[in-house]
């Protein structure tokens, strides 16, 4: 396959990591959210949390998601990177299908639990188990997200463990 010329991939490079910054950043707002839900005495705050985090996970969680995973694999297949030539990029394909269960799925249903259990019983919404444990799902995925996130910034800087060896065939 032809790779691409220095110019495309920077642009898609900066595509990349501008998607994987939004990422980054709509998951550090969804830890200052539910940490402002857990500290407050207002029941229309706590509804403007998790409303707030469930309308990020249908719009930026899903927009910079599927924008990284595709300039990602764009980037491995037109470079010379490739998809399964290196340990540290396998990592990252691990850690991002992680991310997209964390993100695109986790995020989402647990917002929306969250949403529908504090709208119908406002700051009770704290005595019902059913909520206490999706608060406890979500705070959760949360801290995984942004450990995974981070993880992947490391492995795209450092680079370690070189490219895999190449298998001999057996005649």
């Amino acid at each position: 396959m032809k790779r691409l010329a220095l110019t495309p991939k920077k642009w898609l490079l900066a595509l990349h990591l501008l998607f994987a910054g939004i990422m980054l950043g709509v998951t550090v707002v969804f830890l200052v959210l539910s940490i402002a839900a857990a500290n407050t005495d207002s029941g229309d705050i706590l509804k403007a949390c998790y409303n707030g985090m469930h309308i990020l996970a249908e719009s930026s969680v899903r927009a910079s998601t599927i924008g990284t995973v595709v300039t990602g694999i764009l980037l491995s297949v037109l470079t010379h990177w490739g998809l399964f030539k290196y340990y540290w990029l396998i990592a990252k394909e691990l850690l991002t299908v992680l991310s997209i269960g964390l993100g695109v799925v986790g995020m989402y249903e647990w917002s929306l639990k969250a949403v529908t259990i504090v709208t119908a019983e406002g700051l009770g919404a704290w005595q019902n188990p059913t909520f206490a444990v999706n608060n406890g799902q979500l705070v959760t995925g949360i801290v995984l997200q942004i450990a995974s996130l981070a993880a992947m910034f490391v492995l795209s800087v450092f680079k370690p463990w070189g490219p895999r060896k190449a298998r001999s065939v057996a005649n």
